[in-house]
Protein backbone atom coordinates (compact mmCIF):
# COMPACT_ATOMS: atom_id res chain seq x y z
CA UNK A 1 0.00 0.00 0.00
CA UNK A 2 1.25 3.57 -0.50
CA UNK A 3 2.49 5.74 1.95
CA UNK A 4 1.67 9.55 2.05
CA UNK A 5 4.11 11.35 4.90
CA UNK A 6 3.49 15.43 5.05
CA UNK A 7 7.14 15.44 6.60
CA UNK A 8 8.40 18.36 9.19
CA UNK A 9 4.43 19.45 8.94
CA UNK A 10 3.45 23.00 10.50
CA UNK A 11 1.55 21.83 12.88
CA UNK A 12 2.29 21.98 16.17
CA UNK A 13 1.45 23.74 19.39
CA UNK A 14 2.89 27.09 20.75
CA UNK A 15 5.88 26.55 21.94
CA UNK A 16 7.01 27.58 25.35
CA UNK A 17 8.91 30.05 24.58
CA UNK A 18 6.57 32.33 23.28
CA UNK A 19 3.40 31.37 25.22
CA UNK A 20 3.87 34.72 27.13
CA UNK A 21 3.90 36.78 23.91
CA UNK A 22 1.46 39.03 24.37
CA UNK A 23 -0.64 37.85 21.18
CA UNK A 24 -0.35 34.60 21.99
CA UNK A 25 -1.84 35.26 25.57
CA UNK A 26 -4.90 37.48 23.98
CA UNK A 27 -5.53 35.07 21.00
CA UNK A 28 -5.61 31.88 23.79
CA UNK A 29 -8.21 34.12 25.95
CA UNK A 30 -10.29 34.57 23.10
CA UNK A 31 -10.53 31.24 22.69
CA UNK A 32 -10.97 29.99 26.65
CA UNK A 33 -7.73 28.10 26.39
CA UNK A 34 -4.27 27.93 28.26
CA UNK A 35 -1.58 29.28 25.64
CA UNK A 36 0.10 25.87 25.57
CA UNK A 37 -3.03 24.12 24.48
CA UNK A 38 -3.74 25.96 21.33
CA UNK A 39 -2.05 25.49 17.54
CA UNK A 40 0.90 27.75 16.97
CA UNK A 41 -0.99 29.92 13.51
CA UNK A 42 1.21 32.75 11.97
CA UNK A 43 -1.95 34.35 11.21
CA UNK A 44 -2.51 35.08 15.03
CA UNK A 45 0.91 34.95 16.50
CA UNK A 46 3.04 36.82 13.89
CA UNK A 47 4.59 38.64 16.12
CA UNK A 48 5.50 36.62 19.04
CA UNK A 49 7.08 33.92 16.09
CA UNK A 50 9.64 36.75 14.81
CA UNK A 51 13.24 35.05 15.24
CA UNK A 52 12.30 31.94 16.27
CA UNK A 53 13.98 28.59 14.77
CA UNK A 54 12.88 27.80 11.62
CA UNK A 55 10.30 30.73 11.54
CA UNK A 56 9.13 30.39 7.73
CA UNK A 57 8.55 26.86 7.98
CA UNK A 58 6.18 26.86 11.25
CA UNK A 59 2.68 28.61 11.95
CA UNK A 60 0.95 27.11 9.13
CA UNK A 61 -2.07 24.51 10.47
CA UNK A 62 -4.21 25.54 7.86
CA UNK A 63 -2.05 24.57 5.34
CA UNK A 64 -1.99 20.85 7.06
CA UNK A 65 -5.56 20.80 6.79
CA UNK A 66 -5.37 21.25 3.27
CA UNK A 67 -3.05 19.02 2.77
CA UNK A 68 -5.71 16.41 4.09
CA UNK A 69 -8.52 17.71 2.78
CA UNK A 70 -7.21 16.72 -0.72
CA UNK A 71 -5.78 13.55 0.46
CA UNK A 72 -8.74 11.92 2.68
CA UNK A 73 -11.36 12.68 -0.17
CA UNK A 74 -10.79 10.63 -2.88
CA UNK A 75 -11.48 7.29 -3.75
CA UNK A 76 -7.44 6.42 -3.38
CA UNK A 77 -8.51 6.71 0.24
CA UNK A 78 -12.06 5.75 0.54
CA UNK A 79 -10.71 1.96 -1.01
CA UNK A 80 -7.75 1.77 1.50
CA UNK A 81 -4.86 2.00 -0.80
CA UNK A 82 -2.79 4.61 0.92
CA UNK A 83 -1.71 5.49 4.20
CA UNK A 84 -1.56 9.22 5.51
CA UNK A 85 1.05 10.10 7.95
CA UNK A 86 1.72 13.66 9.21
CA UNK A 87 5.05 13.92 11.06
CA UNK A 88 5.38 17.90 12.75
CA UNK A 89 8.54 20.18 12.38
CA UNK A 90 8.71 19.23 16.47
CA UNK A 91 9.24 15.29 15.95
CA UNK A 92 5.99 14.38 16.40
CA UNK A 93 3.77 11.76 13.87
CA UNK A 94 -0.31 11.93 13.62
CA UNK A 95 -1.34 8.53 11.72
CA UNK A 96 -4.55 8.61 10.30
CA UNK A 97 -6.90 6.14 10.35
CA UNK A 98 -9.60 4.60 7.70
CA UNK A 99 -12.94 6.64 7.36
CA UNK A 100 -11.49 9.74 8.63
CA UNK A 101 -13.83 12.66 7.92
CA UNK A 102 -11.59 15.10 8.27
CA UNK A 103 -13.61 18.62 9.04
CA UNK A 104 -14.03 20.70 6.54
CA UNK A 105 -14.01 23.58 8.64
CA UNK A 106 -10.73 24.85 9.88
CA UNK A 107 -11.88 26.29 12.79
CA UNK A 108 -13.67 22.72 13.78
CA UNK A 109 -10.18 21.08 12.24
CA UNK A 110 -8.05 23.27 14.68
CA UNK A 111 -10.37 22.06 17.41
CA UNK A 112 -9.62 18.30 17.06
CA UNK A 113 -5.90 18.67 16.43
CA UNK A 114 -5.95 20.76 20.01
CA UNK A 115 -7.86 17.81 21.40
CA UNK A 116 -5.51 15.18 19.84
CA UNK A 117 -2.66 16.61 21.14
CA UNK A 118 -4.09 16.62 24.95
CA UNK A 119 -5.44 13.40 24.36
CA UNK A 120 -3.06 11.43 22.26
CA UNK A 121 -5.75 9.34 20.33
CA UNK A 122 -9.14 9.87 18.69
CA UNK A 123 -11.43 6.77 18.15
CA UNK A 124 -14.75 5.77 17.58
CA UNK A 125 -16.59 2.58 18.28
CA UNK A 126 -14.72 0.65 15.89
CA UNK A 127 -11.20 1.78 15.75
CA UNK A 128 -8.77 4.48 16.18
CA UNK A 129 -9.51 7.48 13.97
CA UNK A 130 -6.09 9.81 14.78
CA UNK A 131 -3.07 8.86 16.77
CA UNK A 132 -0.51 10.65 18.10
CA UNK A 133 3.20 9.82 18.73
CA UNK A 134 6.39 11.00 19.11
CA UNK A 135 8.13 9.89 16.66
CA UNK A 136 11.42 11.19 14.19
CA UNK A 137 10.89 11.16 10.55
CA UNK A 138 13.80 8.10 10.56
CA UNK A 139 12.19 6.35 13.04
CA UNK A 140 8.43 6.47 11.12
CA UNK A 141 10.52 5.26 7.58
CA UNK A 142 11.51 2.49 9.74
CA UNK A 143 7.96 1.56 11.29
CA UNK A 144 6.64 2.12 7.65
CA UNK A 145 9.52 0.08 5.79
CA UNK A 146 9.25 0.97 2.52
CA UNK A 147 10.73 -0.20 -0.69
CA UNK A 148 11.58 3.36 -1.68
CA UNK A 149 11.20 6.65 -0.69
CA UNK A 150 10.28 9.44 -3.32
CA UNK A 151 10.40 12.80 -2.18
CA UNK A 152 8.68 16.23 -3.99
CA UNK A 153 11.15 19.21 -3.84
CA UNK A 154 12.23 22.21 -5.88
CA UNK A 155 15.00 21.16 -5.45
CA UNK A 156 14.73 17.71 -6.95
CA UNK A 157 15.89 16.50 -10.28
CA UNK A 158 13.07 17.80 -12.57
CA UNK A 159 10.77 15.36 -13.30
CA UNK A 160 6.54 14.85 -14.62
CA UNK A 161 3.86 14.40 -12.67
CA UNK A 162 3.46 10.59 -14.88
CA UNK A 163 6.89 10.33 -14.37
CA UNK A 164 7.34 10.05 -10.82
CA UNK A 165 4.03 8.41 -10.29
CA UNK A 166 5.65 5.25 -12.31
CA UNK A 167 8.18 5.02 -9.94
CA UNK A 168 5.37 4.61 -7.12
CA UNK A 169 4.51 0.92 -6.15
CA UNK A 170 2.13 -0.40 -3.77
CA UNK A 171 5.28 -0.34 -0.96
CA UNK A 172 6.70 3.22 -1.61
CA UNK A 173 6.29 6.12 0.55
CA UNK A 174 5.60 9.80 -0.93
CA UNK A 175 7.37 12.55 1.01
CA UNK A 176 6.19 16.00 0.54
CA UNK A 177 6.81 18.99 2.57
CA UNK A 178 3.77 19.67 5.01
CA UNK A 179 5.35 23.77 5.10
CA UNK A 180 4.74 27.03 2.90
CA UNK A 181 8.30 27.80 2.46
CA UNK A 182 11.93 26.35 2.76
CA UNK A 183 12.73 23.35 2.17
CA UNK A 184 13.44 19.66 3.81
CA UNK A 185 16.37 19.52 6.73
CA UNK A 186 19.33 17.69 5.32
CA UNK A 187 17.93 14.69 8.20
CA UNK A 188 14.70 14.39 6.10
CA UNK A 189 16.48 14.36 2.52
CA UNK A 190 18.99 11.80 4.01
CA UNK A 191 15.58 9.14 4.19
CA UNK A 192 14.86 10.03 0.30
CA UNK A 193 15.97 7.75 -2.04
CA UNK A 194 15.04 9.79 -5.01
CA UNK A 195 14.13 13.28 -5.44
CA UNK A 196 12.34 15.20 -7.91
CA UNK A 197 11.08 18.63 -8.78
CA UNK A 198 7.23 18.29 -10.57
CA UNK A 199 6.87 21.93 -11.70
CA UNK A 200 8.76 24.68 -12.95
CA UNK A 201 7.38 27.31 -9.63
CA UNK A 202 7.28 26.36 -6.18
CA UNK A 203 3.70 24.84 -5.41
CA UNK A 204 1.84 25.00 -2.09
CA UNK A 205 1.95 21.58 -0.43
CA UNK A 206 -1.85 20.37 -0.90
CA UNK A 207 -1.73 21.46 -5.23
CA UNK A 208 0.93 18.54 -4.75
CA UNK A 209 -0.33 16.36 -3.13
CA UNK A 210 -3.75 16.56 -4.93
CA UNK A 211 -1.99 16.62 -8.75
CA UNK A 212 0.65 13.29 -8.01
CA UNK A 213 -2.32 11.19 -6.02
CA UNK A 214 -4.70 12.19 -9.21
CA UNK A 215 -2.18 10.84 -11.48
CA UNK A 216 -1.37 7.71 -9.32
CA UNK A 217 -5.33 6.82 -9.10
CA UNK A 218 -5.33 6.79 -12.37
CA UNK A 219 -2.70 4.05 -12.74
CA UNK A 220 -4.82 2.13 -10.29
CA UNK A 221 -8.27 2.50 -11.20
CA UNK A 222 -7.47 1.99 -14.75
Amino acid sequence: MLSLVLAESALELVPKSIQKHPSVVSHSQKLGKHSSEILLDNSWHFAAMKGIKNELQRGRPDLVHLCLLEACTIPLYFENKIKIYVHTVNDKVIRIGTNVRIPKSYHRFEGLIEKLYKEKTISNEDSSLLELKEMSFFKLIDLIKPTKVIGLSTQGKQSSYENVVSKLDDDCCLVIGGFHKGHFSEIVKKRIDELYCIDTKSLEAHIAVGRVLYEYEKTIFK
